[in-house]
């Protein structure tokens, strides 16, 4: 995919208010762009979703919701599920782990995220050639291409080797994340109403990735072995190079000056940006919602390896034993129902108050997460259920309720970005949030590990289930964490929020940002 070769040549990767964008040529504001095409009739409700796009590229152009596509599809979306169900049987078959060593490997996946805030001070802080995105894109590409095709061409690598290539590609990922997120979260900042929009196309982008990816992946790996399937993985980073290639961006017209003064202004940017992180965080309205996103996600604890390892074992008397093609349509028709949670969220959840609807969401998460106990001591059989009919339903009903889940979080977070080192900030969010995804890996691993779930042996699994599906329910304790408090509402006090940057003590705070709107600024 690339960008309108037009727009792409004349307009900046994010809007301004001021811009001609954002009004109709017979000078009608598109502010509140949604009456615009929402009608009733059958022929409009087919069009809806490309009046949709077409409304968000006019209004945040057309090349930032391209790069949404490439980074959140393609990178994330197909990338991420495919490198998921990958990299699973390529530890159970090629290097033939215990599942609690999975669990602590693909905890050292999430190092790269929990790296964000740096990736983000770089892109905010430390330009290249005057230029704050384009360089980060390609290093990001070359690094993940690299990494994929090591470990697939190089044969049978030491466990060690083929950890730090997946954490390369992992990493690959997070940094190209990294600048599209920081557009994201100024343009959630500058048109409120759009921030619930913007995340319903990172959420759709990414399932229609996951979708394609966990649709071939079995494919994929019966025919060229879960090593020779990991080479596909170069082709998302090398596209991520071309992005950067490609890219509008504006360049930083900024003075030249001596060596030692780039040094100077560059530490004192960065020393700016740290403080002003550390001054915002420190406000109850940003700390709370964040220690209770971290809390979710850490509370429950993943059971994954050991289910996948379960399932997947053909040995077994009364076990399912799900082929590799069976396991990527399970994970597909996942992300289609991902969709769905996308569009329920979309039409009728966004406008609903914070509290609300994350309590009901995590109060449903915990209660679909007994489905898993139920298929694992076989209940469904003693029913009559095919395993193959309750596992794809299963799979939905989580998908659609996870997804519920995340969207309202990531637009809180969002909204919890201070202008000037928005990008920062949110990857600082971001981090919190990864930090949590690895301990609930690692937490998981160590509960394995203490209840002795092996390659072979799973009569303890429903007990680990139910320990996760407790811990869940467990985590509404904490609901009052969250702001009582609507997507259109301001969350931090624009007084407070203002005095939080100014005393980061960088003069040029304002320029923290991925785009520049100087007049004077150069493409």
């Amino acid at each position: 995919m690339r960008p309108d070769a037009q727009d792409s040549d004349t307009k900046p990767l994010t809007a301004d208010h001021e811009s001609p964008a954002a009004t109709q040529p017979d000078g009608k504001s598109r502010l509140h762009p949604h009456k615009d095409y929402e009608k009733t009739t059958p022929l409009s409700l087919l069009l809806q979703p490309f009046q949709w796009l077409q409304m968000l590229s006019q209004q945040l152009n057309t090349s930032f919701v391209v790069g949404i596509f490439l980074v959140y599809g393609l990178s994330q979306g197909f990338s991420g599920s495919f490198f998921r169900v990958v990299t699973d049987y390529y530890w159970k078959d090629v290097q033939k782990v215990q599942p609690s060593e999975v669990q602590l490997y693909m905890g050292l996946y999430y190092i790269p995220w929990v790296m964000k805030p740096v990736w983000g001070l770089l892109t905010d802080v430390f330009p290249v050639k005057g230029y704050h995105r384009r360089p980060y894109f390609v290093l990001a590409g070359v690094l993940g291409t690299v990494a994929a095709l090591v470990v697939a061409l190089s044969g049978k690598l030491a466990v060690g080797v083929a950890l730090v290539c997946f954490v390369g590609i992992t990493a690959a990922v997070a940094i190209a994340d990294v600048t599209i997120d920081a557009c994201i979260a100024r343009n959630s900042i500058e048109f409120r109403s759009l921030a619930p929009d913007m995340q319903s196309l990172c959420g759709f982008s990414t399932s229609v990735g996951a979708l394609v990816g966990y649709s071939t992946s079995g494919l994929f790996i019966h025919h060229l072995g879960a090593q020779g399937a990991l080479g596909i993985l170069a082709i998302p980073p090398a596209s991520v190079i071309g992005l950067g290639l490609v890219i509008y961006e504006l360049k930083t017209n900024a003075v030249v000056s001596s060596d030692k003064n780039n040094k100077v202004q560059a530490v004192q940017k960065l020393g700016g940006a740290i403080k002003g992180m550390y001054q915002t965080i420190q406000i109850p309205q940003v700390w709370k919602p964040s220690l209770y996103m971290y809390l979710s996600l850490a509370l429950s604890i993943s059971t994954h390896e050991g289910q996948f390892y379960w399932y997947t074992n053909p040995k077994l008397a009364d076990g399912p034993a799900f082929s590799q093609e069976f396991v990527g349509m399970i994970y597909a028709i996942g992300a289609l129902a991902s969709i769905v949670g996308v569009l329920i969220y979309h039409k009728l959840l966004k406008d609903y108050p914070f509290r609300k609807l994350l309590f009901f969401a995590q109060l449903l998460y915990g209660l679909t997460g007994m489905l898993d106990l139920i298929f694992i001591l076989r209940l469904n059989k003693r029913v009559g259920v095919p395993d193959s009919f309750f596992v794809i339903t299963e799979e939905c009903v989580s998908r659609i309720v996870t997804r519920i889940r995340w969207i309202p979080m990531i637009v809180l977070s969002t909204r919890l970005c201070p202008l000037g080192i928005e990008g920062t900030f949110f990857a600082l969010l971001m981090c919190i949030d990864s930090f949590g995804s690895l301990t609930n890996k690692w937490g998981g691993g160590m509960v394995l590990h203490i209840f002795h779930v092996t390659r072979t042996d799973f009569s303890n699994l429903w007990l680990v289930v139910l320990i996760r599906n407790i811990l869940r329910l467990a985590t509404l304790s904490f609901i009052f964490l969250i702001p009582n408090v609507d997507p259109s509402q301001t969350i931090i006090p624009a007084d407070l929020l203002g005095n939080t940057i100014k005393s980061g003590g960088d003069e040029d705070a304002d320029n923290l940002q991925l785009v520049h709107f100087n007049e004077e600024d150069e493409v």
